[in-house]
């Protein structure tokens, strides 16, 4: 595993977070349980099992010392995605709890032993670079905004308004600290705490939209069910966005591929254009097409 990170690193900026190896995509042999994140100055590793503890051990040791982490990794430490509430523990280092990440010149809270997830989704970075370069005067609806990244990216590339919509309202507090941290205008910004399979009058009130991005969970008890679940946000797109709109789609789930997605929109709102296939960072190697994140651009063309 050090060795594939190893080459990673020499291609990579360390003022940026990222993944920086990715055994999730089984890729590599063995090492199918394993990811690791760097959320400056923090070296996060997340297992998907439990794993040998005095191999865990050396590897933690050798990610101390890599030239690349010097004077830059404070602490370095391990999520077991396997347990209960997901814990971590620190390993290396300082017991360090939140830090401030950048990406794409944007700065992020990361909050470390709150939560499963720590507040970014890293396979993303490409998802949100469009929007950064392409969200200039749009008016934009952020669908599952959680803590609000994409939000970000549209101030950020001079959107006109965005309405980041999640039932989680605590997420929607991160968010809003998050555009407070980068210094943004937040009467151009609007937080609503809202069920969207029971709200389209409130997505209704801001549009119509340019841009329309949906980035839904797999599946949620009781809320979620994505293979269920997307076809009803699908068939209302015509009522909330203008001509000419752009979709940004997004698929999380392992066992629906991208097809999946292509068929539910051209069952329920076929005047949804395919555009483009936004890839992932380079990192993120899977080894079986269609297991990871799947970003589509559609254009609404009634």
């Amino acid at each position: 595993m050090i060795s594939y990170i190893t080459q990673h690193l020499e291609t990579s900026d360390l003022n940026q977070c990222q993944r920086i190896f990715h055994g999730r995509g089984h890729a590599y042999q063995s090492f199918e349980h394993i990811n690791v994140d760097w959320f400056s100055p923090v070296i996060v590793i997340t297992l998907y099992q439990a794993v040998d503890q005095q191999w865990l051990a050396e590897q933690v040791d050798a990610l101390s010392q890599l030239a690349a982490f010097q004077a830059k990794c404070l602490s370095i430490q391990v999520q077991h995605r396997y347990q209960k509430y997901a814990p971590i523990e620190v390993l290396w280092g300082e017991p360090i709890t939140a830090t401030i990440v950048e990406e794409h010149g944007l700065n992020y809270h990361i909050q470390l032993g709150k939560s499963q997830n720590l507040g970014l989704f890293l396979d993303m970075a490409n998802g949100r670079k469009w929007l950064l370069d392409n969200g200039k005067d749009k008016n934009i609806l952020n669908l599952f905004a959680y803590t609000c990244a994409f939000s970000i990216v549209g101030i950020a590339g001079g959107a006109k308004q965005v309405i980041n919509i999640d039932m989680a309202k605590a997420a929607l507090a991160k968010g809003r600290e998050n555009h407070k941290l980068n210094k943004q205008d937040l009467s151009r910004v609007k937080f609503e705490g809202v069920d969207i399979f029971k709200s389209y009058g409130r997505l209704k009130k801001h549009g119509p939209y340019d841009i329309l991005i949906c980035d839904p969970p797999s599946f949620q008890k009781g809320s979620v069910d994505i293979e269920r679940d997307y076809k009803k946000i699908i068939r209302r797109i015509p009522i909330l966005v203008k001509p000419k709109a752009d979709l940004l789609l997004c698929l999380n789930s392992p066992d629906l591929d991208e097809s999946f997605l292509l068929d539910e929109v051209a069952r329920e709102c076929p005047d949804c254009i395919f555009q483009e296939k936004i890839s992932n960072p380079t990192v993120f190697v899977e080894a079986e097409r269609g297991k990871g994140l799947k970003v589509l651009r559609f254009k609404y063309l009634p």
